[in-house]
């Protein structure tokens, strides 16, 4: 409903909510924002009412793909924050945000709910497949020639017919923050430097380090990695860099293949920003489709099952290894072991012998808390 409300009052005022290459659109496109957020609201209020049945759950994942693409430039939005600028339009990052955070709740709305009578089967942290690997090696490989390229710029070198300086000119006529201006003076390049986090999230979501913290982590290894830190950043990313690479390098192609025209901008020629647009578009969609890849397997691996209360074996994540039910007094995954020796012998008095349950779940709890409790105990 708010995000229905926001287009309402866009179109009512005139306010354009979506820009277009930093062009302000139709004011009328807000009306499509009052579209998704009716629909929305519609969907939840019979999953309220109703229950979550199989054409609602449709309905709503359906919404998540008009909701999805109006989130499209949230990703840009806070790198420009982030570095102290300000937003082409504060309507439009208004816009992003909102609908960004619908595709949470539409998402969050359309999940089953696990049954209560369940126990949840947590997985050993493991690497992804030789597959899913080679693609994480692709999309880091990918981003080598765009940071040649800015890093030549940064450090006062010529590049497809800019200098640095020229460089450095266009960033200050085009409203660049003194931080970004600062890090360029000390050879340094903001988007550089994003994208070696970007290559660090993307080896977080294939390597076992980005299931469990590993010793390197002060604090806090040992320990299992909330699966939304990941997750969050790196679908915000795929969101953003997929399409915006996927579309580039098709444009980048069309005006090779003499089909379109490159405008030239701040280029000497259209051929040094078509060579400009080749590097950082191939760059853009190699690693956005990596990270999609990783994405999946990074969900596939870390997702948890549940079992029924009555069975004692634990079925078996495809892919990766099984650590057991997990007991929720100790937070421990080896509740299958704790029953079976909760199961054993009486002693005289007709009392369970208890010692050892709680000697096996003192051990489960020193392992886990170990850098290495996950291979020393599992």
């Amino acid at each position: 409903m708010a995000y229905a409300g926001f287009g309402l009052a866009c179109v009512l005022s005139g306010t354009p909510s979506f820009h277009l290459g930093g062009t302000p659109g139709p004011s009328a496109l807000g009306w499509g924002a009052v579209a998704v957020g009716s629909l929305a609201a519609v969907g939840c209020g019979a999953v309220v009412r109703s229950g979550l049945r199989p054409a609602l759950r449709a309905l709503l994942w359906a919404a998540c793909v008009p909701a999805g693409i109006a989130a499209f430039g949230l990703l840009l939005d806070v790198i420009t924050l982030m570095f102290g600028q300000g937003v082409d339009s504060g309507v439009a990052a208004a816009n992003h945000a909102l609908a960004a955070a619908g595709v949470v709740l539409l998402a969050a709305t359309a999940r089953p709910v696990r049954p209560p009578s369940s126990r949840t089967v947590a997985a050993v942290p493991s690497a992804a497949s030789g597959p899913v690997q080679l693609a994480a090696c692709a999309g880091t490989v990918a981003f080598l020639p765009y940071a040649a390229m800015k890093l030549v710029w940064a450090s006062g070198g010529t590049f497809a017919g800019l200098s640095g300086a020229e460089m450095r000119a266009i960033s200050e006529r085009n409203g660049a923050s003194g931080l970004w201006l600062t890090l360029e003076s000390w050879g340094l390049d903001a988007t550089v430097l994003l994208a070696a986090l970007g290559v660090f999230l993307l080896w977080g979501l294939v390597r076992p380090w980005g299931q469990a913290f590993p010793r390197w982590t002060p604090w806090l290894r040992g320990r299992r990695v909330p699966r939304w830190l990941p997750l969050a950043p790196a679908l915000i990313g795929a969101a953003t860099l997929a399409p915006y690479g996927v579309f580039g390098v098709g444009y980048a192609a069309l005006a090779t293949a003499g089909v379109v025209t490159m405008r030239r901008g701040d280029f000497p020629s259209s051929s040094d920003a078509l060579l400009v647009g080749w590097i950082g578009m191939a760059a853009f969609a190699v690693y956005g489709v990596a990270l999609i890849v990783a994405i999946r397997s990074y969900w596939l691996r870390t997702r948890s099952l549940s079992t029924a209360r009555q069975g004692h074996t634990s079925p078996v994540v495809p892919g990766s290894s099984v650590v057991g039910t997990v007991d929720h007094r100790t937070g421990c995954g080896c509740g299958d072991r704790h029953a079976a020796t909760s199961r054993a012998p009486r002693s005289s008095a007709g009392r369970t012998t208890s010692s050892a349950v709680r000697r096996s779940r003192a051990d489960c709890q020193s392992d886990a808390r170990s850098p290495r409790g996950w291979d020393l105990h599992h």
